[in-house]
């Protein structure tokens, strides 16, 4: 199946990242006024994908982005969700306590969202592409090649770089890991701004997202923890219909487990992000 690819012509002036959603609306409705209160027009609101997930408020979610009009790519929940696929796809180990949340959480999901909330999910596309402040940026979830390839700071830059030849870009920005980062090397970069539905595993119930900037033609880019209504995303996650666990997650920072971190990115649990 061919790829969408959907190019972004003109894109000047601050642009906010963010990724992972994952149904919590309080954190997106927080992300909005900041938006607005910096200023960035919806158009330079960018989402690495995974609007939906784990949390309470999948279809109100989708409805406030529809309506922002921020602009995102498919994350795997979302290419699942459109195809009426029976798992998120998010390429968990089978039978590992990620695979088994999400048993829960997914179907929860797909019970909630409206035909017209799938509809606009349909519209997204696979990847974006812009020029900025000179340099040619490319927006995937896992990476280039999978959707659910999971890459953090500590993988190989070898990785990375097929990913920027492949698209031929100087900027790749990725989502789906979890963890904000960035890594420079070889005047290429890759920037995953983190995720706003949950936290980064750091001990705080804080999120994370970033802001590029195009001062004088210069590709500049900045981490940011958010505050938000974390006690009533966790009190709307315990219906009874979703893991328990995530809901503990949002309000003390720690996963509940890490068997998808690699072992750098694991030993980090409860100390903070090394930016």
């Amino acid at each position: 199946m061919d790829k969408k690819i959907e190019h972004i012509k003109n894109l000047k002036g601050k642009v906010l990242l963010f990724g992972g959603v994952y149904s919590n609306l309080q954190a997106l409705e927080k992300l909005k006024s900041i938006a607005e209160s910096e200023n960035i027009p919806p158009e330079n609101c960018i989402c690495t994908g995974d609007i939906v997930g784990y949390c309470a408020q999948p279809e109100e979610t989708v409805q406030l982005f529809k309506i922002w009009g921020a602009k995102s790519i498919v994350g795997n929940v979302e290419i699942q969700l459109s195809e009426g696929a029976e798992d998120c796809g998010c390429d968990f180990k089978e039978g590992g306590r990620c695979d088994g949340f999400s048993q829960l959480w997914y179907p929860f999901a797909q019970s909630k969202l409206s035909k017209s909330s799938l509809d606009f999910i349909k519209t997204l596309p696979d990847f974006l592409q812009f020029e900025y402040a000179g340099k040619k940026v490319t927006v995937v979830h896992g990476s280039y090649f999978n959707v659910s390839e999971f890459i953090f700071k500590s993988t190989p830059w070898e990785t990375k770089l097929e990913d920027l030849k492949a698209t031929k870009s100087d900027v790749i920005i990725a989502g789906h890991c979890g963890l904000p980062f960035h890594h420079t090397q070889e005047n290429k970069i890759w920037l995953n701004p983190g995720v706003i539905g949950m936290p980064a595993n750091d001990g705080t119930p804080q999120v994370w997202y970033m802001i590029l900037n195009d001062k004088k033609d210069e590709l500049t880019f900045s981490h940011h923890r958010m505050d938000y209504n974390f006690m009533l995303t966790s009190k709307l996650m315990q219906n009874g219909l979703l893991p328990q666990e995530y809901a503990r997650t949002i309000t003390t920072g720690i996963w509940n487990n890490t068997e998808i971190l690699p072992a750098i990115e694991s030993g980090w649990q409860g100390f903070g992000i090394p930016l």
